[in-house]
C-alpha cells in the first residue's frame, strides 16, 4: 500500500513557467526551455512510497531533490501534478487543511538541525506538539520518550549550545518521532555531520526504523548513504527521475550511462548481499535420509558436501563425502552420527564484505538461510572469490560531487517556515 504517491510532478521557477510546462509536456529538450529564462527544477516526477519503506532520493547539487521534498510537504505548490499523502492530494487543498495534514501526518528532519537556541532539549523535541496545542505535561512526556529512543535520555534540560552536532541532529530526529507522524521527510539530514557521527546516525535510523516502521523519504547527495539506508532509491538528474530501484538493481542494472558512471566507485561488497550471489542448493538431502542416499546424491552432483534440511527446508547441517562413505560401510541407517549441526549458515541479507570471515572458517560452501532458517541457496568459495574480484575491478570514473545540473530553487527550509507556512 502506498503512503505517498506523486503523479506527474513539475516545478518550474520563472515568469514563463506555464509556457515552459507546455513545451516540456510536448517533449521539448532542456536547452529550449532554458531559453525562456525559467528553471525546470522538477520535471514529470512520478513514484510511490510504500508504507514502512525508506525511499531515498539521490542526486547531485541542482538535481531537484530538495525541490521535490518541498512539494511533498506542501511548502511549494507544484506547477503541475499531484502529491497524495494517504488519500489526501495536498497539492489541491487549502492552507488550513494543509497545515492540519502536516501536523497529523508529516514529521520533518532538517539538514541544519533547526533547533530553537532559547529552548531546552525537551522543549525543542516537544515543539511540534506545542504547535498542535497539546498540554505541557503530555507533550513533555512524549518528547522525553522520543529523546530516550535516540539516546538522549538525561539531556532534557540542556540547551542546544551545550550539544555536539550529532546530538543536535538527534534532537531533530526526536522532534519528528514525538509528533507521532507516520511519514518522516528527511532533507540531507546527516550531511552536516562528520563521517563518524554520520555513520552513527545512519545506524540509529536503521534501528529506529526496525522498531517503528515509519514511512521515510530521505534526501541525500551521498551515494554510499543512499545505498546503505534505502529500501529503494530514486536517482535524479536535471530535475528528472532517471531510475528507481533497490541498491542492487541500481548497481547491477543501471538504466542510463549517467547512473552507471555514478555508481562505478561504490564499494559493492558493502551493498551486494549473500542472496545476490548465491547459487541454487542442489545437493540437498532430507533429515531422515540414510548414508547410501546421501552418497548417491553427492556422486550425482560431483560434490564433497551435502546439505541436510527438514521437510520444510529448515537447515539442519552438512555431511562430508568421506564421513558418508564410512557410515555406509558401517551399515548406518541414519546420518545422525556424521551430521555437522554447527555448519556455518549466513542470512540472505548478509553483506558480501561480511561473508569472507565465515567462508574462511568453513570447509563447505556457505549455506544461505532466510528469516525462518530455511535453506534458500549456497555460496561456494569460488563464487565468493569471483564476486569479490568483480567488485574490485568493475567500474569507471564516476561523476564528481558538486557537478551541477539545474538549480533547484531557493532554500527556505527552517522549522518556522515548515510549521507556519500556508500557500
Amino acid at each position: 500500500m502506498a503512503t505517498i504517491r506523486a503523479e506527474g510532478l513539475y516545478k518550474i521557477f520563472g515568469r514563463k513557467a506555464e509556457q515552459a510546462l507546455r513545451l516540456l509536456e510536448d517533449g521539448a529538450d532542456r536547452e529550449e526551455v532554458l531559453r525562456l529564462g525559467v528553471t525546470p527544477a522538477v520535471v514529470d516526477a512520478s513514484f510511490e512510497v510504500k508504507e514502512g519503506e525508506i525511499f531515498v532520493v539521490m542526486g547531485l547539487s541542482g538535481s531537484g531533490k530538495s525541490t521535490l521534498i518541498r512539494m511533498l510537504n506542501g511548502l511549494w505548490e507544484p506547477t503541475a501534478g499531484h502529491v497524495h499523502i494517504d488519500d489526501v492530494d495536498i497539492a489541491r487543498i487549502g492552507s488550513k487543511r494543509l497545515r492540519q495534514v502536516r501536523k497529523d501526518k508529516i514529521g520533518m528532519v532538517f539538514q541544519h538541525f533547526a533547533l530553537l537556541p532559547h529552548r531546552t532539549v525537551v522543549e525543542n523535541a516537544a515543539y511540534a506538539l506545542d504547535i498542535q496545542g497539546m498540554g505541557k505535561r503530555e507533550r513533555f512526556d512524549r518528547a522525553a520518550e522520543a529523546l530516550k529512543m535516540v539516546g538522549l535520555g538525561g539531556w532534557e534540560e540542556k540547551f542546544p549550545a551545550q550539544l555536539s552536532g550529532g546530538m543536535k541532529q538527534r534532537v531533530g530526529l526526536a522532534r519528528a518521532l514525538a509528533s507521532g507522524s507516520d511519514v518522516m521527510l528527511m532533507d540531507e539530514a546527516f550531511s552536516a555531520l562528520d563521517p563518524l557521527i554520520r555513520r552513527e546516525m545512519q545506524d540509529q535510523l536503521i534501528e529506529l526504523q526496525a522498531r517503528l516502521g515509519k514511512t521515510i523519504v530521505f534526501i541525500t547527495h551521498d551515494l554510499n548513504e543512499a545505498m546503505r539506508l534505502g529500501d529503494r532509491i530514486a536517482m535524479m538528474r536535471e530535475g528528472r527521475i532517471v531510475q528507481i530501484g533497490t541498491a542492487e538493481e541500481v548497481l547491477n542494472d543501471p538504466a542510463t550511462d549517467y547512473v552507471a558512471q555514478f555508481v562505478a566507485d561504490v564499494d559493492r561488497t558493502r551493498v551486494l548481499t549473500a542472496e545476490s550471489i548465491m547459487e541454487p542448493a542442489q545437493a540437498v538431502i532430507g533429515a531422515g535420509t540414510g548414508p547410501r542416499t546421501a552418497l548417491r546424491t553427492m556422486r550425482e552432483y560431483q560434490v564433497g558436501f551435502a546439505f541436510v534440511a527438514a521437510r520444510d527446508r529448515t537447515f539442519r547441517g552438512t555431511v562430508r563425502d568421506e564421513d558418508v562413505a564410512v557410515a555406509t560401510n558401517r551399515g548406518d541407517s541414519s546420518l545422525d552420527n556424521i551430521l555437522d549441526p554447527a555448519a556455518i549458515a549466513v542470512h540472505r541479507d548478509t553483506l558480501l564484505a561480511d561473508l569472507f570471515g565465515p567462508a574462511c572458517e568453513s570447509s563447505a560452501p556457505l549455506a544461505v538461510v532466510d528469516d525462518e532458517h530455511r535453506l534458500v541457496g549456497v555460496i561456494p568459495r569460488v563464487t565468493l572469490l569471483a564476486a569479490m574480484a568483480s567488485a574490485a575491478t568493475d567500474g569507471t570514473e564516476a561523476p564528481q560531487h558538486g557537478e551541477s545540473g539545474d538549480a533547484s530553487g531557493p532554500d527556505a527550509d527552517t522549522a518556522a517556515t515548515y510549521e507556519g507556512s500556508g500557500r
